[in-house]
């Protein structure tokens, strides 16, 4: 499992502590973007809706493209935009505008579309798809969210392989017993400072994520029964 640690990370000084590791830059907020493709291990370029969807901007999808067209290739890849909220339709139209290369991007899959959305997605020939949550799926972990991701796996399972899956704003699931490639989130960025006032001490940025990065998922699924939900396909 590769882990991607998101940034900004501030200040410069502790973020080139952790030189040599896997960074998550976001296009809403991109000022660490060349240091990190200079010094990471691997780069994930996020097209930031999510964060621009909860700050209430707009998209600029043609200048996303523009930004990240340069930057992708060997280890470092990009999210094709997406639609928080939207359907099926309207991530398919996204997805079918992306210019660039497939293999050095990864399509989202939303919890709250369907299965079959995310078997006709594995099969477009992009590098890896991304699972994040939404709709009645938004809390990552709660006991709908794992029977919702147990019963994605179930299904890539059944086609013969599980494709390369990120888990978006995943990070806390190293470990866990879902095969997830890989994931990303801000916990080093947003607390490695601690919060002297609930008694948590400062630590180095890059001891906090040598420890996340310590811990791994499984590469194999073992078939899981299915209890339906309220919210879970018919």
């Amino acid at each position: 499992m590769l882990h991607y640690h998101g940034t900004p990370l501030t200040p410069r000084s502790m973020l080139q502590r952790m030189a040599g590791r896997s960074f998550c830059v976001s296009f809403a907020n991109k000022n660490d973007a060349d240091w990190c493709q200079s010094n990471g291990q691997s780069v994930m370029w996020d097209n930031g809706a999510f964060s621009l969807h909860t700050a209430g901007r707009e998209t600029d999808w043609l200048a996303f493209y523009k930004w990240v067209e340069p930057r992708l290739g060997g280890a470092h890849w990009a999210v094709v935009p997406d639609v928080i909220g939207g359907g099926e339709a309207d991530n398919m139209a996204l997805i079918s505008q992306w210019p660039h290369r497939l293999d050095c991007a990864a399509i989202v899959w939303h919890l709250d579309e369907s299965i079959d959305h995310l078997l006709r997605l594995a099969d477009l020939g992009f590098g890896k798809i991304c699972f994040g949550s939404a709709g009645a799926y938004w809390t990552i972990g709660n006991e709908a969210w794992e029977r919702r991701v147990d019963e994605a796996f179930n299904a890539l399972a059944r086609r013969g392989y599980i494709p390369w899956v990120h888990m978006l704003r995943g990070l806390a699931l190293a470990g866990s017993r879902w095969p997830f490639a890989s994931a990303d989130s801000c916990n080093v960025a947003l607390n490695y400072k601690g919060d002297s006032r609930q008694g948590n001490p400062a630590v180095c940025p890059d001891a906090m994520a040598r420890r996340i990065d310590a811990a791994q998922c499984p590469i194999t699924w073992s078939a899981r029964p299915e209890q339906k939900g309220l919210f879970d396909d018919a």
